[in-house]
Order: C-alpha cells, then structure tokens, then sequence
C-alpha cells in the first residue's frame, strides 16, 4: 500500500473515533442526573415517614393516661442503704465457791466500782454484747456495744466515733469508749484469757475505766510499732467522780511500743498515766462497834501503769502451739480528805495512800483448739495516812476496810475452741483477796459470737 492510501485510511479512522468521547460523556451526566433523582426522591420519602412517625407518638401520647411516678423507697430497702456490721456476744457461767460472794471485799481497798468478786453461784446468765459498727463517711466511723446484764440491766458499754483521714499518723477518738491506759484496760470481757480480771484492775479501777471525753493518738511512721496518746474526759468513772464544775478531768497519757524478734516473737510494752479527781466519793464500812457507816473521799487519784506482753508462735506450726506471757503493774496514789460518817457525825480530815498490784499470766496452745493458763495476782495496800486516827478523833478499828493487806489471788483455766467463735471454759482459783479466809472457786464458762466480730487487740 502506497503512502497515499495509508494517510486515507488513517483519516477514516480518526473520523470515526472522534464522536465516541462526546457520547460518553453524555451518558455520564445522564447516569448522574437519574442517581440524584433518585435520592431526592428518597429523601423526600424519608422526611415523609418521619413525620408521620412524628405524629402516631404526638397522638399515642394525647390518647394514653398519664404515667404514675414512680413508688417511694420501702423502709426495707432504705435501711439496706445503711448496713452496719452487728455482732452479738452470748456469754454464761455456773459458779461453784466455797464462800459467800454476797460479802466479797478486797481487804485494805476503799470500794468502788461494779465488777468486782466472782459474782453469784450457781448458773448464771453472764453479759452479753450488741455491737453495732459501720463507716459514717470517708472520714468517720463509728460503733455502738450495749452491754445485757444477766438481771436484765442494759448499759452503754461504748459509744464513740473515730477518724479515718487525720494526716501523719493521727486519729482522734471521741465519745465513751475504754481507755487505752495498759493493757487490758481496752479488751472487751469475751477476748479475756481468763474469765475474770485480775485483782489489780478490781481494786483500782473497780473493772475497766471508761472514759466519756476525747482520745488522740499518734502513729509513728517507723519499722517499729510506736503510738503516743493522750485522753480526757469527764472522769466519772472510779477512782475518779464528776465534779459539780465545768472542766475537765480524767486526763490520761500512755505510750506503747513494739516489734518482731526473729520470725517467731512479737512483743509490745507500754507506760500510762492516769490523773483523776474525786469528790465524794461514798463506800461503805463499818465503824469499831460493828455498825454501818456512809464514808466519803475527796482528793486526787493518780495511777502509773507498766504492762508487757510477749507471744511466740513457731514458723511453720502457727495453728498448733503458741505461748503469750503478759504482765501489768500497777501503782495508784491518792491525797485529799476522807470523811467519816458523813450521815452522821461527819467528820473529816486529811488522808494518803500509795496502793500497788500486779499479775503475770501465761496462756500455752498446746493443740489448734486447746490452750491451758496461769495466772497470779497480788496487792499491796500499804499503810495509808489518816488524819481522823492521827489526831485522836477515832481509833483504827473505825475503818476496818482500810488495815493494810496484801491480798492475792492464783488461777488455772483450760479452754476449748471449737472455732473462732465459739469458747467453752474451766477456770479454778484459790482466792485470799478477803480478809475472812480462802475461796476455793471454780467456773464453767461459754461464749459465743454471732455475726460480725473485728480482729482482737494484740
């Protein structure tokens, strides 16, 4: 084929190709004009049943009746929104004692208090415990006990509200609550090793020494357990009385420390001080010619207090044997007047003494529910000063109550755990606390806890 031929080809060609980008582009505009029809039309059907959804409600909700609001909290569930921890203690004894507990006295103690003696024989109804405790908020909690008398007396054991955010180590304490003097002092009577206290925290304090006033403690941040506290209060509680004036009383110090020697002992010791004021502070004795006669002191008590405690638990072994040795002793002095008679001829003078007393106790857990105890408990109640006798006034057989004694007291218990919340218990004593003679006691005791129950106290 010559070059002419081929050039007419080549222009055919062309002329053929060259309408093709035209139609295609025709097509193009008429595909995207039909697609926005075809949306629009959509829409348009879209927004239509929209509005007609719009109006079945509009109608649904004219037409229905109103909707009731909705029912107030029961009481059930209102209450279920403050759920404190409850824990019931159930306590009982039977009371086998060679002598007259009706006539029990600590010879050469002035009287006070209410738990003193072995109390009744036979079987007895022990205290009982209610305690209720719960978080306030994020920076309180708080607990009630209520302590059941076996007679049915009810009595507010404690009462109080602790911090829970103080900065440094502080928390303060406020309300009635047991003091944190000593060791013992703290312990409610269920977490005792023995079933009584000893001779000491009877004479002195005639029990435990509650306090109704404020407590603060300091926890230091250290290896070592250290706290530092300082409570007052109104000191109503024996030795001490509420005084008919605005003030304080009651006011107590007391450090503690403690720690871990190897992996097998724990330790803590501790000193306290105790100052209280009195006044009129009333017992009963009897005057040298037998008769009844109402007595009265007024002055100041002051008491120092050094306890330790010591545990031993063998690595490897913890719930088979153990061993705690504990120990207080105690020394009160007290000065002011001691009023005779005070119905009567109301006499009065000057009067000092400087009391002490101590016990040791060690409790061995020989099999995981089995432990066995021994504890010995002596006074001294010195020679007090008294101003009535020194002046001629009256003779010492006028307050017989007050010959100086040494009163003393040793005890063997033996106690089963079943678990943790439950304690059957053996306790012997040979009793010489009384002038009059031993009294050979012994007591069966149970306790048993219900519901929830915190970790006891080191």
């Amino acid at each position: 084929m010559g070059s002419a031929s081929r050039s007419v080809v080549f222009a055919a060609a062309l002329t053929t190709l060259l309408p093709l980008p035209v139609f295609a582009a025709d097509d193009l505009a008429a595909l995207r004009a039909e697609l926005d029809a075809l949306k629009a039309s959509y829409a348009d059907r879209v927004g239509a049943l929209e509005e007609r959804i719009a109006q079945l409600e509009t109608a649904a909700a004219a037409a229905a009746p109103a909707e009731p609001p909705p029912p107030p909290a029961s009481p059930a569930r209102s209450a279920a929104a403050f759920n404190p921890a409850i824990s019931v203690i159930l306590a009982g004894n039977y009371a086998n004692l060679s002598r007259d507990p009706a006539d029990y006295q600590i010879a050469g103690f002035l009287p006070g208090g209410e738990d003193i003696g072995p109390g009744e024989r036979s079987f007895n109804l022990g205290e009982s415990e209610v305690t209720f405790s719960a978080s306030v908020d994020p920076y309180f909690n708080a607990a009630l006990t209520v302590a059941l008398s076996g007679e049915g007396e009810i009595g507010v054991e404690e009462a109080f509200f602790r911090t829970t955010s103080l900065p440094h180590g502080f928390s303060l304490k406020g309300g009635r609550f047991f003091s944190g003097v000593g060791y013992l002092n703290e312990i409610h009577a269920h977490a005792w090793d023995f079933i009584d206290q000893p001779l000491v925290y009877q004479a002195f304090f005639g029990g435990q020494y509650a306090q109704d006033g404020v407590q603060l403690k300091w926890l230091a941040p250290t290896d070592l357990f250290l706290e530092l506290g300082v409570e007052t209060g109104n000191g109503a509680a024996f030795p001490g009385s509420r005084l008919t004036r605005n003030g304080l009383n009651g006011t107590a110090l007391f450090a503690h420390v403690g720690g871990d020697i190897g992996d097998d002992i724990g330790w803590r010791a501790g000193v306290s001080w105790l100052d209280l004021r009195a006044e009129d502070r009333s017992y009963e004795d009897a005057n040298a010619l037998d008769e009844p006669v109402l007595n009265a002191f007024s002055g100041t008590s002051r008491t120092w207090i050094v306890d330790a405690t010591l545990k031993w638990t063998p690595s490897g072994d913890t719930r088979r044997r153990s061993v705690k040795l504990q120990g207080e002793y105690l020394q009160r002095e007290e000065q002011g007047d001691l009023a005779y008679d005070v119905e009567g001829v109301n006499l009065a003078d000057r009067y000092a003494s400087r009391q002490s007393g101590w016990y040791v106790q060690g409790v061995y857990q020989f099999l995981p529910r089995w432990r066995v105890g021994l504890r010995y408990d002596e006074l001294d109640s010195g020679t007090p000063t008294i101003g009535l006798i020194k002046n001629g006034e009256l003779q010492a057989a006028d307050f017989p109550l007050l010959v100086s004694a040494e009163p003393s007291r040793t005890s063997l218990m033996l106690d089963w755990s079943p678990s943790e919340f439950s304690r059957l218990r053996a306790q012997y004593a040979l009793d010489d606390a009384r002038r009059t003679g031993r009294d050979n006691q012994l007591f069966l005791q149970y306790i048993y806890a219900i519901g929830a129950h915190g970790a006891h106290k080191f």
